[in-house]
């Protein structure tokens, strides 16, 4: 009956560490105590809410009983994090390890800059559009290329169109071959 109890209470973990990425519960950014302490990580068992401006930096599937704990810190520019961890705004996935994270996978999180390649599933933070693909990057996912939008850019299938664009022409081999349209101002 333990062992029921566990599995029930893993997948209850899980189920709350996915509704909280697909929801955006948990992203953010953290700020220091006004005394100056700054916040360190922490293990906690898996689906304790992530708290904003922190990610899961590790797992241990025999922490807790049993039931799985992951380690939470706060999020710093240039750190692996677990697959499924919150991704707080303004930071965007460079990089991608199958094995990282006790094998669940693992992300490269960086802050966001003008002009880069970034994995499949990686945010794309607001005023930026994607401009190229390549199929083999990050280590075989895939990575886009994001830039800020202007005036006769041509974007990939799937760009977001900021506000004071439309997209007009279409070119089939765009994109890293994964098609294009041609961005203009309203």
């Amino acid at each position: 009956m333990a062992g029921v109890r566990r599995r029930i209470a893993a997948v209850i973990g899980a189920v709350a560490m996915i509704a909280t990425v697909l929801t955006g519960a948990g992203t953010g950014t953290a700020s220091a105590a006004p005394n100056g302490w700054k916040p360190t990580g922490s293990w906690t068992c898996s689906g304790t809410p992530v708290p904003d401006g922190y990610v899961i930096s590790a797992s241990d599937p025999k922490g807790c009983g049993g039931l799985g704990s992951w380690f939470q810190e706060p999020v710093k520019n240039g750190i692996w994090t677990c697959s499924g961890s919150p991704i707080p705004s303004g930071y965007v996935i460079t990089d991608h390890d199958r094995q990282g994270c006790n094998g669940m996978g693992a992300w490269w999180l960086a802050l966001a800059t003008e002009r880069q390649w970034t994995c499949s599933g990686s945010p794309i933070p607001p005023g930026k559009v994607t401009t190229n693909f390549s199929r083999d990057a990050c280590r075989g996912i895939g990575m886009w290329h994001q830039e800020p939008a202007r005036d006769g850019l041509w974007t990939c299938i799937g760009s977001p169109i900021p506000p004071g664009y439309r997209s007009t022409t279409y070119q089939w081999d765009g994109c890293g071959g994964a098609g294009a349209w041609r961005m203009v101002r309203v």
